[in-house]
Parts: structure tokens; sequence; C-alpha cells
């Protein structure tokens, strides 16, 4: 009698470690000296899911931006949960940075990660159920190879593996 295992692959950020990373990351810009008197926004639209950053010049936005994504490392999140849509030029001579927040798998990034799967010849079926991928298979070690491969490799949203079972 065999058992089936599985574990599901998709994008899914841990919201509230999410907010708390941008939190930290508004209260280092209040403490920091570099942006004492300047403007220097951390401007988080949960609804919309976007991230604003708001600051005098390209290179205080830079700054602005390796201080989220510093946080959000520490907080073991991905940096890719952030994709650039734009930069503009804001009131009073400010730039502003807009990143959407990627937390899906698209469909092509979804069929990539099931082909590689299945040509690397495992004992596991790889399949798309919505917003994540579900990974089925008899035995434990083949679950935890796949793993592993899909880990080595560079994809474009966030990859998280969970409901390991």
């Amino acid at each position: 009698m065999a058992k089936e295992h599985s574990f599901d692959i998709s994008a899914k950020i841990n919201m509230q470690d999410f907010k708390d990373a941008i939190n930290q990351a508004v209260k280092e810009t209040i403490t920091r000296y570099d942006f004492k008197g300047i403007t220097a926004e951390i401007d988080y639209n949960e609804k919309a899911k976007t991230l604003t950053l708001t600051s005098s010049s390209d290179n205080k936005l830079e700054a602005l931006e390796d201080i989220v994504i510093g946080r959000l490392l520490k907080r073991e999140l991905s940096s890719k949960v952030f994709d650039e849509a734009s930069v503009v030029d804001a009131s009073g001579g400010d730039r502003r940075k807009v990143f959407k927040i990627v937390d899906y798998i698209d469909s092509k990034e979804a069929k990539k990660i099931t082909a590689e799967i299945k040509s690397q010849k495992m004992k596991v079926n790889a399949q798309i159920e919505g917003d994540y991928i579900r990974v089925k298979g008899k035995n434990l070690d083949d679950l935890q190879k796949a793993m592993k491969h899909i880990r080595s490799l560079e994809w474009d949203a966030p990859i998280v593996f969970e409901n390991f079972r």
C-alpha cells in the first residue's frame, strides 16, 4: 500500500513579515543621518499591492530601495516580490519609484517549472492547480530532490514551498 506524498510551489509571501520589514525600513530612514532634511518616504498600499519610494534624487531612491530589500532579506523574504513599475518625477523636484508586489506565479513560469520537473525524469508528477503547482510522488526523497532542483534555478517569481506532506 503506497501512500502518495506532495508539496505545493507558490509565490505567496508572509504579509505580516512583509509589513514588519516595511515598518522597520521606515524607522531606519527616520534615524539615518543621510536622510536628514530631505524627502525620504516609503509608502505601502495594501489594496493596490504597490510600494512607493519617494526621495530627492535617484541616489537616495537607490539607498531607500537597498534599505527595504535589506529588511526583507533579514526576514528571509525574497527581493523578487518587487516588480519595478516606474520611476517618475514627483512634485517639488523629488523622484518617485513605484513597485508592484508579486505574490503569484504567472502561467508561463508555472509551465516552465512543471516542464523542468518533468525533464529531470524524477518519479514525481507536477500539476498546475490555480495559483500553485502541486508536486506528488510516492517517495519523500524524490520530492526533496525536486525541491532542491527547483530551488537551484533562477525564477522570476519568489518561489515558496509549502504543505509538504
